[in-house]
């Protein structure tokens, strides 16, 4: 049976979205998280947090491909710097965009209710400590929501 990818599912998703304490709703289409191929849709609030991280497995490269709103696609050295931003979307610079493995990233919903597709190789696997960005707050501490307003402002500058 084949899953349409229509505005009642995206509207779905995006209601749990702003329903959920993290404010971001992942709908998978892989069956399992063992899974070699994993297709998802990521629906993200504008005041949701991903703290900035990097796949380092050589076959993590991830795709994103903007359905709905917009995102901010955030790149960093090993520093934390902010190397590059781009909107992606219908009123970005690209509607999607490929992340390289070992990239240091983030992203962040620039519109209320942004919905992307995100491919990756599976399987999940929960971060590594080499995997998670030293430079920035956890996704709950006190420090994540004036460090996502500062990325935001880095975007929309």
């Amino acid at each position: 049976m084949i899953t349409l990818i229509d505005n009642a599912l995206l509207d779905a998703l995006c209601v749990e979205a702003a329903a959920s304490p993290r404010r971001r709703k992942n709908r998978n289409f892989h069956p399992y998280d063992e899974h070699p191929g994993h297709r998802l849709l990521n629906a993200m609030q504008t005041d949701s947090y991903i703290p900035p991280h990097r796949h380092l497995d050589p076959n993590k490269d991830e795709t994103f491909v903007v359905l709905r709103g917009l995102l901010g696609l955030v790149l960093f050295d090993d520093q934390g710097g902010i190397m590059r931003s781009v909107k992606v979307g219908a009123g970005g610079t690209a509607i999607g965009v490929d992340i390289p493995h070992g990239t240091w990233h983030t992203a962040v919903a620039l519109e209320p209710d942004t919905v992307f597709l995100e491919a990756k190789a599976g399987p999940y696997l929960p971060f590594t400590p080499a995997e998670k960005a030293p430079w920035a707050p956890a996704e709950n501490a006190p420090e994540a929501a004036p460090y996502l307003a500062m990325v935001k402002a880095m975007v929309t500058a």
